[in-house]
């Protein structure tokens, strides 16, 4: 008897027409239903085109027919309701890939506090350590500490023809941050259509050159900043940051669910202070441990690694050189250089 697992294996070869990537890490593939030798699968688009339904259709049709054993099969591609729905737009009809720049990947979490930024500041300067060009971008127009953490005090510059930023760049890595834009702790009070309009011109009118990995740290929930990095440039993959006990796991799968909404491959989670270890050698699981790869397996996403809980790395961070870049041979730089290892595997 034919399986769910082969099911959606074959549905990863069927691609979004026009997209290099799968209905399936578009989360387009909502129900699987498999008895004897009958096959169901129902997938919701978000575009209104019925000639895009009808191609995913044919596509899956044809992907399924070849599995042994299947006599019947229903596909069902249902298209957004309402009387504007012949009308909508290609859900990514507004992205636009940048010139230069390879890949994009956000890291995201549900609340703040799990170490977030400390993981992108790592995980930039790891993928730079392993030979990679890399930008980084700081979408926490709140509370942008990235400056800091990577040891940045001066602005960025103009282009020669005044057209562009020109990112000031440490330890290998190109970074744009509002805390550049801001003097000193002056607050930023602003609504959504600022911010949204910010995080675009921190894509598009930044002249961030030829980058294999632009990393994009967002602030944390699920609100404008998020959707509007979305609509701005398409997402390669999210890589989401938890800490093991449950009250961050539930607001972790709120990421998750915003990934998949907005068609965003999830690349993995990351569990942020797994555990910590005394001078002496003993072991406390201060939030729990384990709860990040558990949700990794609960979600069906890769696991990306646990970062223990290391003095050196608030260390580092305060003194503006990563762990990454200051002590990469130590275990704390050990783990975040295995999470950029597991992320450039991903999006190979």
């Amino acid at each position: 008897m034919i399986t769910e697992d082969q099911i959606k294996n074959a549905l990863r070869g069927v691609k979004y027409p026009g997209f290099s990537r799968d209905i399936v890490s578009f989360g387009l593939v909502k129900e699987i239903s498999a008895r004897e030798n009958a096959v169901s699968v129902s997938l919701q688009l978000t575009s209104g085109s019925p000639e895009v339904a009808a191609e995913i259709k044919s596509g899956c049709e044809r992907a399924l027919n070849v599995l042994p054993g299947i006599t019947h099969l229903h596909v069902e591609v249902k298209m957004p309701a309402g009387p504007q729905a012949a009308a909508a737009q290609n859900p990514w009809q507004s992205q636009n890939r940048v010139p230069g720049i390879k890949r994009v990947v956000a890291v995201a979490s549900g609340k703040g506090g799990v170490g977030k930024s400390t993981t992108s500041v790592n995980l930039a300067c790891a993928l730079s350590h392993l030979g990679a060009r890399v930008g980084l971008l700081d979408c926490d127009i709140y509370g942008p500490s990235i400056p800091l953490m990577m040891g940045i005090r001066v602005k960025p510059t103009v282009s020669a023809d005044e057209t562009k930023m020109v990112p000031p760049v440490n330890h290998g890595v190109k970074l744009m941050s509002m805390g550049f834009l801001v003097e000193g702790d002056s607050p930023v009070i602003w609504r959504g259509p600022m911010i949204m309009k910010t995080i675009q011109q921190f894509v598009t009118a930044v002249e961030w050159g030829e980058l294999d990995y632009l990393v994009v740290d967002l602030p944390p929930g699920t609100g404008d900043a998020q959707l509007s990095l979305c609509q701005t440039v398409p997402l390669d993959g999210g890589v989401i940051v938890t800490t093991p006990q449950e009250a961050s796991l539930g607001v972790v799968r709120k990421g998750i669910s915003m990934f998949e909404k907005v068609n965003v491959p999830i690349l993995g989670i990351v569990e942020n202070m797994s555990y910590f270890t005394t001078p002496n050698g003993e072991r406390l699981e201060i939030f729990g441990h384990g709860g990040g790869r558990q949700e990794a397996e609960r979600q069906e996403i890769p696991f990306l690694g646990e970062v223990p809980l290391f003095t050196e790395i608030r260390v580092a961070g305060d003194a503006g050189v990563p762990i990454v870049v200051s002590a990469p041979d130590s275990p704390a730089g050990q783990a975040f250089l295995g999470v950029a290892r597991m992320v450039m595997g991903a999006l190979t």
